[in-house]
């Protein structure tokens, strides 16, 4: 899909913003709506401000650059006469945060309601059509953030930033038009995204179930089965042992249960299972490091035997460890594998679906779940021979490189439709490119948006 540019442009007189079309104005947004408010929080202790309430009352967390129909909490008509910064915004009003994580987030009110102190309502539009202010804000959210916010790791913006704004526009007709197509355009477009997300998943069930089964079940579909004894594996083939963890390990245990001393010139990784991703130890800027005497007093005997996995906090990550310069946390426990256990395919195994059901069962705690080491120790474990361990983790890696890579296809169209999403806004509210002529298609092709992003 193409658009013309327009005829003629002039210089925007903002620098980040480039060229407009010529005959296009620049409205202040304290000129061009009738109104900006926000509001309060009447204080959560007092139970009348809410009990039996039935008016919506915005949160920053409710604005999804949608439309708000709903909210979570209600205030009560007493509550807007005894606060004056309390008002009933009108219905198509648009709500834009300013403060802290949420900054810079937009929605559309689809009711009539009052929000928190973090809203900046813009109402009663004069000379700048709701919509294609949402899709200007909504283009250049970052700038205006870079450019305009305070207060560092917590940056805000306020109600006089965003009243200062000026926003080149044609006339609202015109306007109008630009919503509409961009309303229409980024609709296909999310349906693409939703597609390839589902996609997405829908593979890693497929992915999961093939590791689940052959795991458990073994690569020949002909083989006799037999009663595996434990109810949650079912059956196994028959020729297959089925034993505890701990007869095929030389070692299982965890890390240190306290603070090592931190040193940042350290050459050794502290970490824990948050670490532990995809089958690989990954450490980033954050991960904190000792140094070599810290090293060797934390540390454990970890060698080319070794699976690691999360116990505390998140349960079940998964890395093989190879030679990485660590010491362990407590919530990172560490397998040694005997020689009639290949570490992979206990790897495989303990990312299988039966095994997570076996472990959330055994959990203890109730905000922070554990994985004691006498669960991992006693863990049931369908035993293949060595030999057929082997086919059976060369066969996995095999599958599993194939979906990662149609994982990682639709991972990367997603992202380049994300682009193409907001490339197509900030070319239409900008009028880099000529959308009057335009016309909504019945059932347009969606290959060719998919083809434009890549």
């Amino acid at each position: 899909m193409s658009f013309p540019a327009y005829p003629d442009y002039r210089d925007s007189g903002v620098e980040w913003l480039g060229v407009v079309p010529a005959y296009w104005e620049s409205w202040k947004v304290s000129h061009a709506f009738g109104e900006l408010g926000s509001g309060t929080t009447p204080p959560t202790s007092e139970v009348e401000w809410y009990e039996g309430g039935t008016v919506p009352w915005v949160t920053t967390g409710e604005l999804r650059e949608s439309v708000v129909w709903e909210t979570k909490k209600l205030l009560s008509t007493a509550a807007l006469s005894a606060f004056s910064a309390l008002r009933l915004h009108p219905a198509g009003s648009l709500a834009i945060a300013m403060y802290g994580a949420t900054i810079g987030r937009l929605g559309i009110l689809g009711i009539d309601a009052t929000t928190n102190q973090a809203c900046c309502l813009l109402t009663r539009p004069n000379h700048l059509h709701i919509k294609f202010t949402f899709f200007w804000l909504l283009a250049f959210k970052q700038h205006i953030i870079d450019l305009y916010a305070s207060g560092g790791g917590q940056p805000n913006i306020n109600q006089e930033i965003i009243s200062n704004l000026k926003i080149p526009a044609p006339e609202v007709r015109e306007q109008i038009q630009i919503a509409r197509f961009l309303d229409h355009e980024t609709a296909r477009i999310d349906t693409l995204i939703e597609e390839q997300q589902s996609l997405i998943e829908l593979l890693k069930e497929k992915r999961q179930a093939v590791i689940s089964h052959v795991v458990t079940k073994g690569l020949d579909p002909t083989m006799p089965m037999k009663d595996s004894g434990v109810e949650w594996l079912g059956e196994v083939p028959v020729h297959w042992d089925i034993s505890r963890l701990k007869y095929h390990s030389t070692k299982i245990g965890d890390g240190l249960h306290a603070t090592p001393e931190y040193d940042d010139e350290g050459d050794y990784f502290f970490i824990n299972g948050n670490n532990l991703v995809d089958g690989e130890i990954v450490t980033n800027s954050t991960t904190r490091k000792v140094n070599f005497q810290e090293f060797l007093k934390h540390r454990v005997q970890l060698d080319s035997s070794t699976v690691l996995i999360s116990i505390n906090g998140t349960i079940g990550n998964l890395a093989l460890y190879n030679s990485e310069p660590v010491i362990l946390g407590k919530s990172a426990a560490y397998i040694n594998c005997t020689e009639s256990l290949s570490r992979s395919f206990c790897l495989y195994l303990f990312s299988s679906e039966q095994i997570k059901r076996f472990f959330d069962s055994q959990l203890t705690g109730t905000t922070i779940y554990n994985l004691s080491l006498r669960t991992v120790a006693e863990t049931p474990t369908p035993l293949p021979p060595l030999d057929e361990q082997t086919s059976i983790v060369k066969f996995l890696n095999q599958r599993i490189a194939e979906f990662d890579e149609l994982i990682d296809n639709a991972v990367q169209l997603s992202k380049l439709l994300q682009e193409r999403r907001s490339a197509l806004i900030s070319a239409a509210v900008t009028g880099k490119i000529d959308v009057r002529g335009w016309q909504p298609t019945a059932n347009a092709p969606s290959h060719e948006l998919e083809q434009e992003a890549l």
